[in-house]
Parts: structure tokens; sequence; C-alpha cells
């Protein structure tokens, strides 16, 4: 099973937005990471607009021609009537704060269980597959599936940060997530500071990962890199090896 790789255009946007023209080009660039060979293009619009703005969203929607993935905190009707406007092939439901820097962890889906499970299924009226932001704990994972998602996303910034010191033990509570979700049958999807150096162990120590969404680590890279030459570096981390 081959992982894909959405990539995650924020970090464009928000060098676009610093200098309040249209440079760089975040259409151009989406397309052209496409042509490079990523299959997604993900985006977390915030309140504050201080990235991806609103109005991008129908543009990315109209060029994206592998999957258009709009991540996001389902409390704010805002992005609901959003979502539900531009129909991305998955919308990611992410627990963010209003005001936070980025996303730092999971839903509880059993507190939430109600506001889940009506959210989901409004998402997935409109056709749309519902990926749900969480940490790899049992009860969260299997309450993901109680709620009606397709898949869950995999907060990945605790592995990030221990990686270094012992990887296995990092990657311990993913795999035995994985394994839990997989036979409950929801996809698997991961992010956060997934990068050049944690990414290949990750995907080949989680069995059965659909998805990773990687954007502020692969921006960077791509300024020594370049983004054609980064984007193959980020999917040779996910090619299987025989």
């Amino acid at each position: 099973m081959k992982t894909r790789l959405s990539v995650n255009v924020n970090k464009i946007a928000l060098i676009r937005n610093a200098r309040g023209s249209n440079y760089p080009n975040l259409i151009k660039i989406s397309k052209d990471i496409e042509a490079f060979g990523a299959e997604g293009i993900t985006v977390h619009p915030r309140p504050d607009e201080r990235h991806i703005t609103y109005a991008d969203i129908p543009a990315l929607k109209a060029i994206t021609k592998t999957e258009f993935n709009i991540e996001g905190n389902p409390r704010t009707q805002k992005f609901m009537d959003l979502v539900l406007a531009n129909t991305p092939d998955q919308c990611t439901l992410v627990p963010d704060a209003q005001n936070a820097l980025t996303s730092d962890s999971g839903w509880d889906t059993i507190t939430h269980e109600a506001f889940l499970t009506e959210t989901i299924a409004i998402l997935k009226a409109k056709g749309i597959r519902v990926s749900i932001f969480c940490d790899p704990v049992a009860k969260f994972i299997e309450g993901a599936k109680k709620v009606g998602a397709d898949r869950i996303e995999f907060y990945t910034g605790p592995y990030a940060e221990q990686y270094h010191k012992d990887r296995a033990k990092a990657i311990q509570p993913y795999a035995e997530g994985a394994k839990i979700a997989h036979d409950l049958g929801i996809g698997i999807n991961a992010g956060h500071d997934l990068n050049l150096d944690n990414l290949r162990y990750f995907q080949e120590n989680v069995p059965n990962l659909l998805e990773v969404s990687i954007g502020h680590a692969l921006v960077v890279d791509s300024l020594y890199y370049g983004m054609q030459n980064t984007v193959q570096m980020y999917l040779e981390c996910l090619t299987i090896k025989d």
C-alpha cells in the first residue's frame, strides 16, 4: 500500500500575505506541487486568515487535480459554511482553540461524541470524506469509529518531539493505535512535525498508513533543496522498500 503525500500550503500563503500581494502565487505553486508528484493539497484556514484566506478556497478547489483536504475547527460556523460550499474530497476536523498558533492535540471523542456525530453526518451527507485529528489512545480511536469518522489523522507532534531520544518508544503508541483503527475499519492519516528525518521510520512502522499531510517542514526544506526536489525527497521517504 502506498502512502499518499498531501502538501499543506499554509506557509506559502503566509509568505504571500506578509507583503500584501500575490507573490508568491499560491495557485501556481499549488499546481506545481501536484506536477512535482504530490498526491494532495491541504489547507487549514484559521479565523484570523493569517495564511490561507477564505477567498483562497474556491480557487484552490478549482485547480486541484489530486485530492483537496480542508482542515479546521467545525465549531466555527464560518468554517463549516466554507467546507459545505466547496465540498473538498476530505475534511479534517481539528479541535483548535481560536487563537491557537498551530494544532496541538486530538479530539476527546468521548466528551464531544454528540457534537462530532452531528457534524460528521452533515459533512458525509455532502459526499465529503471525514477525518478527525486523534491522539493514539484506544478509547479515542474507538470513539472516532462511534461518531462516524471515515479516518483518523494521528497528531504526530509527540512522536516528532521524542524521535531523537528513543524512536522505538516514540512510535509504539502509533503502531498500536494503527492496529486498533484498522481492526475497526477506520482509515489512518497522520500529520504534524513529520519531516525528512522522521518520516520514513513512521511510515515503515505504522501499518496501513494512507496519507500524511506535511507543510511547515516541507516548505522549510524547499528553501535549501528547491520545491520540486523537496517533494521528490518526501515521496522517497514514503516509498516502500523491498
